[in-house]
């Protein structure tokens, strides 16, 4: 099942925020940093761009993502988050695929995820690498004890070269 994609505008906000909070995995203050990026971006920062997942005008899912500061063609993909009824649908691959098609025509080069160590997060670890990302780096400890960063990487010129040379 399929849903439609457009921004996220300040319409969306609560939903935003009620849909970050009812996949039971984030922290509250983790929370509060996702409706404080969807300020920011309404508020013209270009840093934090925001794709949304609708069925009809309820958001089902949606994405965040911006430069990495200091890069050339680095962009670090900040949130895919789908509503809970709606995993397991295809949402959260849309969500990616069109972020990825976006990020290419932006002339990125490199994609940066990062997330938890912990078992809340093997469905998340396993829907990236399944889509072609790459484990970088762990750094042990880093959200809390027991807590690990796991940094996951993407390189969308992969094939890019090839295909554009064929």
């Amino acid at each position: 099942m399929s849903c439609s994609l457009r921004p996220v505008g300040r319409a969306q906000r609560a939903q935003l925020e009620r849909l970050t909070r009812a996949t039971g995995v984030f922290q509250p203050e983790e929370v509060a940093v996702a409706v404080e990026l969807l300020d920011e971006s309404l508020a013209g920062d270009d840093d934090y761009r925001f794709l949304g997942s609708y069925a009809g005008d309820e958001l089902t899912g949606y994405a965040c993502w911006g430069p990495t500061p200091g890069t050339r063609g680095t962009y670090d993909l900040y949130w895919i988050v789908v509503e809970p009824a709606w995993q397991g649908k295809g949402v959260g691959t849309q969500l990616l695929a069109a972020v990825e098609r976006q990020l290419l025509a932006d002339g990125c080069r490199l994609i940066v995820v990062e997330t938890s160590s912990r078992a809340e997060y093997v469905p998340t670890r396993g829907f990236y690498e399944r889509r072609g990302y790459r484990p970088a780096a762990r750094l042990p400890g880093y959200y809390a004890p027991g807590d690990d960063l796991m940094i996951y990487l993407k390189d969308l010129t992969d094939g890019v070269l090839a295909r554009t040379t064929a």
